[in-house]
């Protein structure tokens, strides 16, 4: 059985940084990319960070370039979203989700959670201003 475990959500004010962290179980990384999407209340869900194991190629939604950077440790299984210079308008809930691509990351767009086949159960990251 797949299982991805997030921590690291908070509470932080604008201008600081936070870490998430996904523990991935029950497969290899293999094909899959590992991301991040999260949920804000009465806003459609969107693609913030995914990255791919196989050539470490990574997709960035625009309002967080420059500011978040993903990276995976293959032998830890794990994925890891690095977020600096948080705004308030990145408070919503994080899911770290796993979804096997076709091809390039670079023909996806922020709806990619939609093919997600695996995800946790989300942690929450408050930026206060």
């Amino acid at each position: 059985e797949v299982q991805l475990m997030e921590s690291g959500g908070g509470l932080v004010q604008a201008g600081g940084s936070l870490r998430l962290s996904c523990a991935v179980s029950g497969v290899t990384l293999g094909d899959y990319a590992i991301g991040w999407f999260r949920q804000s209340p009465g806003k459609e869900p969107e693609g913030v960070s995914c990255i791919k194991r196989s050539d470490f190629s990574t997709w960035h939604l625009d309002s967080v370039k420059g500011r978040f950077t993903i990276s995976i440790d293959n032998a830890k299984n794990t994925v890891t979203l690095q977020m600096n210079s948080l705004k308030p308008e990145d408070t919503a809930v994080y899911y770290c989700a796993g979804f096997r691509p076709y091809g390039s990351l670079r023909g996806y767009d922020r709806t990619w959670y939609k093919y997600v086949e695996v995800r946790g159960q989300g942690t929450l990251v408050t930026v206060s201003s």
